[in-house]
């Protein structure tokens, strides 16, 4: 049988119970008829898309939102047996459910189980209570301690907690309170991110929470403790704000990031399949799975070739000089020769052997340095 290629999946679920105030997400409230004709309408999507892939497997299968966990157990099998039923899905697959604290139950735990669900992504943010109020947070800590525990006994062995620094309020000493709560409970993965005020966002209006964010060498010193204290604890920094157990890097966002093929399913979902760069109709009323509109980027090889280094080089690996050869008919140095010598000068990268990577002092300047691979 000829060999199949790679493939991963990607399903939006917008709905939350409330949006959060940093929040720019694709996302709000919905009622349940809504979500069973959202739903409804996502499998036909499914089937009418799987049209395109014969020659692919899927690898890796991610919902994401929203809140994903909101689902009911029905809506979860409705949608993986329409995935399994019309994919070549891997038998080794990596298949995540995003999840907030407080929507996890027993039941619905058990139904992730069964339809495949393999890997949970807990969006947590902080471990302080009062943090997690100013976020809009709808769940407690203790909420999400309740739901780690109850899908670790539920046997969930691959879970990832989304964590957040430079909250409005938040010291130094508090978010190591954090890093340490959460990196003593063992998961598998920390994703930590800075916050950042996304313009029209309810925090971004917000005066009194804007004068209480952390400035600039506190949000400078979190990032550097994230690095020092979760790698005491066993996490390997595979990317810049992605952490992991050994083996258990985001097999997911790794495919973003090297740019392999990947389809959106769901309202204003991004796909890059074929070279080719689209995204679903983003307006709630008018997503249909067939109604062709669609937003189409055909990428030049410029544009290729720019989004294969800055995106590959957020891995601390960085990007293989064979890889870019085989992808390009041209070597890397052919396009980025002199820069990549006064990068390699400044401290910036290092060539070694097939590859190209940040050094730490690069992965903290990072936004500066991709930059320079813009041509």
């Amino acid at each position: 049988m000829k060999n199949k290629k790679n493939l991963s999946l990607y399903l939006h679920i917008p709905f939350c119970i409330q949006k959060c105030k940093y929040c720019d997400f694709l996302s709000f409230s919905a009622a349940e008829e809504d979500r069973n004709s959202y739903v409804q309408e996502l499998q036909k999507e499914i089937v009418w898309k799987s049209r395109w892939v014969g020659d692919y497997r899927v690898v890796s299968i991610f919902f994401g939102g929203g809140t994903p966990s909101l689902l009911d157990p029905d809506q979860i099998k409705k949608l993986m047996e329409s995935i399994y039923d019309h994919y070549d899905v891997a038998a080794d697959a990596e298949i995540t459910m995003e999840a907030n604290p407080g929507t996890l139950t027993e039941e619905k735990l058990t139904a992730c189980k069964r339809a495949g669900i393999n890997r949970l992504s807990i969006g947590l943010q902080s471990a302080d209570n009062r943090e997690l109020m100013m976020l809009g947070r709808i769940h407690s800590y203790e909420q999400f301690l309740e739901n780690f525990y109850l899908a670790r006994e539920m046997g969930f062995e691959n879970i990832n907690v989304d964590l957040m620094s430079a909250i409005p309020g938040q010291t130094l000493d508090g978010y190591r309170k954090t890093l340490e709560k959460i990196a003593a409970l063992n998961p598998e993965h920390i994703s930590a991110y800075s916050l950042i005020v996304e313009e029209g966002t309810p925090l971004a209006e917000d005066g009194d929470l804007l004068g209480q964010l952390p400035d600039e060498e506190i949000d400078r010193e979190m990032y550097q403790l994230t690095k020092s204290y979760l790698q005491q604890y066993g996490y390997d920094r595979y990317e810049i704000s992605n952490y992991a157990k050994k083996g258990k890097a985001c097999k997911h966002n790794i495919v973003y990031w090297t740019g392999g093929d990947y389809l959106g399913l769901g309202l204003g979902a991004s796909s890059y399949f074929q070279g080719m760069r689209f995204s679903n109709e983003s307006r709630w009323k008018e997503y249909r799975y067939d109604s062709g509109k669609c937003h189409l980027q055909v990428l030049s090889e410029k544009d290729k070739i720019e989004e294969f280094m800055f995106l590959g080089m957020r891995m601390t690996k960085g990007i293989s000089r064979m890889e870019f050869q085989d992808r390009f008919h041209k070597t890397a140095e052919s396009v980025y020769g002199e820069l990549l010598k006064r990068q390699e000068s400044q401290g910036l990268i290092v060539c070694s052997g097939d590859h190209i990577r940040l050094t730490e002092r690069g992965l903290d300047v990072s936004n500066y340095v991709f930059c320079d691979y813009l041509l």
